[in-house]
């Protein structure tokens, strides 16, 4: 038996077939702008320079099953925001779909790492924190020395403690150590020229270099924001009268890595360029990383009369305007006997 296919009838299959290919190309394409990523073992995808779209998309593909490769790069092209992919790193959110990741790539929401300096760090310890920061680039060896850190970011000769401001300062993986240091080297540089600029006068210093020595030692010698101005005082008062800083974190820093954190009368009496016991005067160079506020205590201090201090044992200090009354407040809090 022969059967006859109208024409009527072969123009209705077309068009049923047409139809079900549009739902099928509508459906892939649904899967990739409304079709949640949804979890998987690898939550990061990284853009590397040079790659291309077709690159990006198998990447995402290998990553999550339900992406289709193909549909993604036609989505890509169609869109026009294959050719807006930026270079980074990115985090593959669960919840989104494909076409809201490709967005962000284009908008270059990248992932950022936070590297923190903090506040009395030692140049050595910075160093040593940066080492470890995975996502960092890494330059210079971990063996570089101080002057080639400096030689590194455009500031030769000067010497590197205290010269890197202590905060929070957000990088894209793949930032060199170089980069990152030269912006908290600017980040100090600006904030001392504005304490500096702003310091009351007459101060004991002759130079934002001088303050920042000063703001070092208030750095170490507290970390209370109600005692920073109140402790600038005290030094202030000594350098104009030419009395000796006696401040026991400059000679912790003069004896440098021999320390075992035990602070004896030897010590005090060993001479060394920051020994502020045998010397007048500022020491040589910062013997810590000085935050904002310890800059602005250093040229701001607080107007007094007070001469001494001795910490409480709790973080605070007694303040004394006379010899006797200070020996008075060491043997009360650091030698247990006595009254204030």
């Amino acid at each position: 038996m022969r059967i006859r296919t109208t024409r009527s009838q072969v123009f209705a299959g077309l068009i049923l077939l047409g139809l079900f290919g549009l739902a099928a190309v509508l459906l892939a394409w649904q899967n990739v702008v409304e079709r949640p990523l949804g979890d998987g073992p690898q939550t990061v995808i990284r853009v590397e320079s040079g790659s291309s779209f077709a690159e990006v998309a198998t990447a995402l593909a290998d990553r999550r099953r339900g992406v289709n490769a193909t549909l993604l790069r036609v989505y890509g092209r169609l869109s026009g925001i294959a050719g807006r992919i930026q270079v980074g790193e990115y985090r593959i959110r669960a919840e989104e779909s494909a076409a809201d990741l490709l967005q962000r790539m284009a908008e270059g929401d990248v992932i950022e790492y936070r590297f923190t300096i903090i506040e009395g760090w030692r140049f050595t310890e910075m160093m040593a924190a940066l080492e470890r920061e995975a996502a960092i680039d890494h330059t210079m060896g971990a063996d570089v020395s101080g002057a080639e850190v400096m030689e590194a970011i455009d500031r030769p000769g000067v010497h590197p403690e205290g010269r890197f401001l202590p905060e929070t300062y957000h990088y894209t993986r793949g930032t060199t150590d170089v980069a990152l240091l030269r912006r908290a080297n600017r980040a100090l540089e600006e904030a001392l020229a504005a304490a500096w600029q702003d310091r009351h006068d007459p101060l004991p210093l002759n130079d934002p270099d001088e303050a920042l020595v000063l703001a070092s030692i208030i750095e170490k010698e507290t970390g209370l924001a109600a005692e920073r101005r109140r402790i600038a005082g005290v030094f202030t008062r000594r350098l104009r009268k030419g009395m000796r800083l006696q401040t026991d974190p400059t000679v912790i820093y003069g004896i440098g890595r021999s320390f075992d954190g035990n602070l004896t009368r030897e010590h005090l009496r060993t001479d060394t360029p920051y020994n502020t016991y045998t010397r007048h005067g500022l020491p040589p160079t910062p013997i810590a990383l000085p935050g904002a506020a310890a800059i602005a205590a250093a040229t701001q201090p607080l107007p007094g009369e007070s001469l001494y201090f001795v910490s409480r044992g709790d973080g605070s200090h007694v303040f004394s305007k006379t010899l006797e009354a200070h020996n008075a407040a060491v043997r009360r809090y650091q030698l247990g006997s006595g009254s204030e």
